[in-house]
């Protein structure tokens, strides 16, 4: 796949310190981006950052102190970019935990949801504005989502979407993946009924070989271990699809697809039910405080 140059495009990649988004980070710096890294740990921030430098030779690349795990953070980072004036033609929404210990974000919701989906949910919103006048006919801007196959055995509980009762690491984060899906699909038919040049994709990275897995038992990380060297991605070739849905030239203008391995796939059936995406935006903007939609 050719890909013309980026120069002048600028990305905000979250959780781009390490894994798969240090591996989107640093491509699109050698496309020539402006990358800012979004993340919580300054010394990892700032660590990517040099090497990112180095190994691209493009010194745009900076690093925003953003926990998504808290509502004020995320507004914060939202001010201080865009202080910065300027524009935003690809947000990598790549951030996440996986099957962490029951436990709260700083505003009180179950980390999974909170963190994975609502956090990634409101700064899109914040940053919506800057992204469509960024986004031009010829080149649009574009909204990319990190899901992940455990999304089809996801459900959404809207009775108890911070997983209160019953708790199950495995259901929480099944359920913060589907939601990230059904919030691209139902922002993807907003932008296109608005006419705005901005496109949101959802992607699929398949198996990777990341530290995601740390919460998993001893007896799992042993598995994982062994497994991985055999059928595990690595962080460079999980991030392949993100960065195909960040700049390849056959996806201008095409949003609304879940794309795993480079190509479009069937997502799981309740993530295309319109009635479930309207109803999980709104209970979503009531969560995190922005105004809903009809």
């Amino acid at each position: 796949m050719l890909i013309p140059s980026q120069n002048g495009k600028v990305a905000i990649v979250t959780g781009g310190a390490k894994g798969i988004g240090y591996s989107t980070a640093k491509h699109l710096s050698s496309l020539g981006m402006h990358v800012i890294i979004a993340g919580n740990n300054e010394a990892e921030g700032s660590e990517a950052v040099t090497r990112i430098q180095q190994d691209t030779h493009n010194e745009k690349v900076e690093f925003l102190y953003c926990d998504l795990a808290s509502m004020k953070s995320i507004r914060q980072f939202v001010q201080i970019f865009k202080a910065k004036n300027l524009c935003l033609h690809v947000l990598v929404n790549n951030a996440g935990v996986m099957l962490v210990p029951e436990r709260k974000t700083a505003d009180g919701f179950e980390e999974h949801f909170g963190l994975n989906y609502l956090g990634h949910f409101l700064l899109t919103n914040l940053l919506l504005k800057t992204t469509k006048e960024s986004g031009t006919e010829n080149l649009n801007a574009r909204i990319i989502t990190v899901s992940s196959a455990t999304h089809y055995v996801g459900e959404l509980n809207f009775d108890d979407l911070n997983s209160s009762c019953c708790y199950s690491p495995h259901g929480a984060y099944a359920q913060s993946k589907l939601a990230l899906v059904m919030f691209t699909y139902y922002l993807q038919r907003q932008l296109s009924e608005d006419g705005c040049y901005v496109t949101a994709n959802v992607v699929d990275p398949g198996v990777v070989n990341t530290d995601l897995y740390r919460n998993v038992c001893w007896p799992g990380r042993l598995v994982k271990w062994m497994a991985a060297r055999l059928f595990f991605k690595t962080a460079e070739e999980g991030a392949a699809t993100s960065i195909y849905a960040s700049v390849a030239p056959e996806l201008e203008g095409i949003g609304g697809c879940y794309l795993y391995n480079g190509q479009k796939t069937k997502s799981a059936d309740i993530s295309y039910n319109e009635d479930l995406q309207r109803k999980l935006w709104n209970e979503s903007c009531k969560m995190v405080g922005i105004p809903g939609s009809a």
